[in-house]
């Protein structure tokens, strides 16, 4: 499988049309449409669905065009870090994590590492566990931050100092906003928006679930979210109230939202994780060695 061919590939999925997507590379259709035949031959699945105006991606299709942008990150990725011209420290950092105020002890080790050598650039990729763990283990990511509690067996990693609270972000004239604290009873019947990693009850650990226990199967859900922001404009619309950790959303005064802590208390804690005897590429040493240093210093996980 040629790298040429995926990025021929995934032009006809963007465009969706063969002649458009053979303008944008500036070649021939036949060309084109041989090479995405061959393709299909090697791989043994058709890609394409053939239509009067144009092409649909296949199931298959669909599937590999998430690979085929992944390969083609990896490779962008690895290019990079060979790219530092002379004795110059530059190249790419990728990141991946939830949405935590915690975040804030990497844009200062960030900020160190810009100080030093402006070179280096950081791109952060925001999902939940699985999505950043994946891209991670895929070698996509240098570096995860995973909220507690979380499988770190495959991961070397620093424990991040500080702590975020769970509550509830609720309409302000709302039943729940009047009480001075949000119970398991409390949330009993209210229509709810909670995180898809909070409603996962399985193996991986999940502080939500388990703070909930046998009753999260009777919640009665609304919505699920991956990013707080778009959850938090859900609730202010009245579509329920969202589950999930202080200081996210905008809730001060004025805001039509309120923040109710859990009761019992419920805080959780990050890790940054890598992988095992990862070999950094020299960006990433930095970043690693700075976030060290923000962190107090002390023993070097991992190393």
């Amino acid at each position: 499988m040629k790298i040429r061919v995926l990025h021929y590939f995934l032009a006809v999925a963007r465009e969706g049309n063969m002649s458009a997507a053979a303008a944008a590379l500036h070649v021939t259709q036949p060309t084109l449409s041989r090479q995405l035949a061959e393709l299909e031959d090697e791989l043994g699945v058709r890609l394409f669905v053939r239509q009067s105006h144009g092409v649909a991606l296949t199931a298959d299709g669909l599937r590999l065009r998430e690979r085929a942008g992944e390969i083609l990150d990896l490779l962008e990725k690895t290019r990079a870090e060979f790219a530092a011209p002379g004795k110059a420290l530059a190249g790419d950092v990728h990141i991946g994590c939830g949405e935590t105020r915690e975040v804030r002890h990497l844009a200062r080790a960030m900020q160190r590492v810009q100080q030093a050598h402006p070179s280096v650039r950081f791109h952060i990729h925001s999902g939940n566990a699985d999505d950043v763990t994946a891209r991670l283990d895929e070698g996509l990511l240098d570096f995860c931050v995973l909220i507690e509690p979380a499988n770190l067996s495959k991961y070397d990693s620093m424990r991040l100092p500080g702590k975020d609270v769970w509550g509830v972000i609720t309409p302000s004239g709302s039943a729940l906003a009047a009480l001075p604290h949000v119970t398991r009873a409390d949330l009993q019947g209210q229509p709810l928006i909670l995180s898809r990693q909070a409603m996962q009850r399985g193996a991986a650990p999940n502080a939500f679930a388990d703070w909930f226990g046998e009753d999260l199967e009777r919640l009665h859900v609304a919505a699920t979210y991956n990013l707080a922001y778009n959850a938090a404009v859900m609730a202010r619309c009245g579509l329920g109230h969202v589950v999930g950790l202080d200081g996210l959303a905008d809730t001060r005064e004025g805001s039509g939202l309120s923040f109710r802590l859990l009761e019992p208390r419920l805080e959780s804690k990050w890790n940054v994780a890598w992988k095992k005897s990862r070999l950094f590429s020299p960006a990433a040493e930095a970043f690693f060695h700075a976030l060290h240093a923000e962190l107090g210093g002390g023993d070097m996980p991992g190393k």
